[in-house]
């Protein structure tokens, strides 16, 4: 077969959810050379995990050219996309100009997969793997969700950052890409104050995001005035952050990429949804336990139905 590009643009959950594609391939392809393309701090995921042999930034000016056309094209891409027997892309295409430009550079065979999942039908990993079927690879349901296993080095990096601690840790991520996912902080500051009144021997590792650093600044400052014991992991690698996350007993969050890195290291999760549909989005692996109001409505759930919902996960 040769060599394989998987081209992934798209935040920190679209790429988790092409996890089982780029695993399908480098499974059902052993023989194959797997090379990933996409945005460096996400994609180091692939080949943290050993399911890719390289990683390669998308953020490269020269690439702009194969999305315009009939433009000049960089002649050390033109040789670079020409090195792999098939390439399979996940980026926006709608008027074929990047699959025209990846024709001139010599590319044999393209498969084009959508960057969007539909709203309804199957989960999103199962969708964005369908393409793949033209090589003959079918994603079985127990391969369908994203297993991510950290090398030693990066879990040891995890384990010195979260340092010594005889009780349980649980993680807490109360932001995402999008404030209309997001539950009330004040009450996601009530629900760690009420685990902590439970059991005191617990310890709170709360991760941040660019997106939401502003917010949740303060977030943390309300934790701080409650005394609760809190590991603030900020801007961590996210190979670094999942190998983390793996080492909590619980984690708690919304609909967000860092819930999908939760689910795919293995860790027990509990996951708030408001109307975004759950069995196209949420992590699907058993040990992730999705809570929703049935009206859809996110702050109807109540700081009591998280709590409740989070010692029973912990029991």
């Amino acid at each position: 077969m040769g060599k394989i590009l998987v081209l992934r643009g798209g935040a920190i959950g679209d790429f988790i959810l092409t996890v089982p594609a780029i695993r399908l391939l480098a499974e059902g392809l052993p023989e194959a050379e797997l090379e990933v393309m996409g945005y460096s701090p996400i994609i180091s995921l692939a080949e943290a995990s050993g399911y890719a042999k390289r990683t390669r930034s998308i953020e490269y000016g020269a690439l702009a050219s194969f999305f315009a056309k009939g433009a000049t094209l960089n002649e050390g891409l033109c040789a670079y996309f020409a090195e792999f027997s098939v390439v399979v892309s996940y980026l926006y295409d709608p008027d074929g100009i990047f699959r025209e430009n990846l024709e001139r550079a010599g590319v044999q065979m393209l498969i084009e997969c959508s960057h969007r999942v539909a709203n309804e039908g199957p989960p999103a990993a199962e969708q964005l793997a369908k393409p793949l079927e033209r090589l003959a690879l079918f994603l079985e349901r127990d391969t369908a969700n994203p297993l991510l296993k950290m090398p030693l080095p990066i879990v040891d990096e995890a384990r010195s950052f979260l340092g010594d601690h005889a009780g349980p840790i649980i993680a807490v991520h109360p932001g995402s890409g999008s404030p209309y996912k997001n539950w009330e902080l004040d009450r996601w500051r009530d629900v760690l104050l009420r685990l902590y009144e439970t059991n005191s021997t617990r310890r709170f590792l709360v991760s941040t995001g660019e997106a939401e650093e502003a917010a949740v600044s303060k977030f943390l400052e309300s934790l701080d005035a409650l005394d609760l014991p809190i590991v603030r992991a900020n801007r961590l690698p996210l190979p670094v952050l999942g190998a983390a996350l793996s080492r909590c007993r619980l984690y708690l969050g919304h609909d967000s990429g860092i819930s999908h890195l939760a689910g795919a290291v293995g860790v027990p999760s509990l996951v708030l949804f408001g109307p975004t549909e759950d069995s196209v989005w949420a992590p699907q692996h058993e040990h992730v336990r999705v809570l929703k109001h049935p009206s859809g409505l996110l702050n109807e759930i109540t700081v009591h139905d998280v709590v409740a919902a989070a010692e029973a996960k912990l029991n």
